[in-house]
């Protein structure tokens, strides 16, 4: 047996194995147009609107499994996002925001995958909620900040609420205790193996999201 397999904190197995197509989804063209500030507020608009589709077959599925031995530890209501998307999609779209709200081909598909998984597999679940939350956590920051500058929305305000974690003080140490209920998810070698697989998924899920946003919105030539 490979003696680093048995050494190696899962967090870091799931990051390092995850990483390609991690880079793949926040270098899309789409991301690139829109934290590069060469797309209007409509996009980051439809961009929200797709989020609201995946967290809430996220949320939806959480309440079941705040029990589960595998899952519940990762059932943290600081987390929450759907409250905060709709807040943002009220300012950004009105009061009557749900009325011709869809989400796109690529964003069912992922809301339904989350869906799946919250249902009959919580360890794939874990590997959908890690991809979203962690990066909302880190890289969210970062399109938070570019929102804020682009667009003027109010600091932490209206707009980007989504990205406004009020509960969590430190992020720093919340991310260190979310890595450590990684590696002491209760699954076995194989199983973890198959969270990585899931993990990888969620990423090309996300990136196929970014892919038909981006033919949404073709920067003209």
């Amino acid at each position: 047996m490979d003696a680093t397999a048995t050494v190696t904190p899962f967090s870091t197995l799931i990051r390092t194995a995850s990483h390609e197509q991690h880079t793949e989804a926040e270098t899309s063209t789409f991301m690139s147009d829109l934290l590069g500030g060469r797309l209007g507020v409509d996009a980051y608009t439809r961009y929200t609107e797709q989020l609201w589709f995946v967290y809430r077959a996220l949320e939806e599925g959480a309440e079941a499994l705040s029990d589960d031995p595998v899952a519940g530890p990762f059932i943290q209501p600081e987390l929450m996002r759907s409250t905060e998307l709709e807040r943002d999609l009220a300012h950004l779209r009105g009061a009557d925001w749900r009325e011709g709200v869809e989400p796109l081909p690529a964003t069912a598909a992922y809301a339904a995958r989350v869906a799946e998984c919250a249902r009959t597999w919580p360890a794939g679940y874990i590997a959908h909620h890690y991809t979203r939350y962690l990066g909302d956590l880190s890289g969210g920051q970062i399109i938070r900040d570019k929102a804020e500058k682009t667009w003027g929305f109010e600091r932490k305000g209206d707009g980007v609420r989504f990205y406004v974690f009020e509960e969590i003080t430190n992020p720093a140490a919340f991310k260190r205790g979310y890595r450590e209920l990684l590696d002491a998810v209760n699954a076995d070698d194989l199983e973890k193996q198959r969270i990585i697989e899931e993990c990888k998924r969620a990423f090309a899920l996300n990136t196929a999201v970014f892919r038909e946003l981006g033919e949404v919105f073709p920067l003209s030539a």
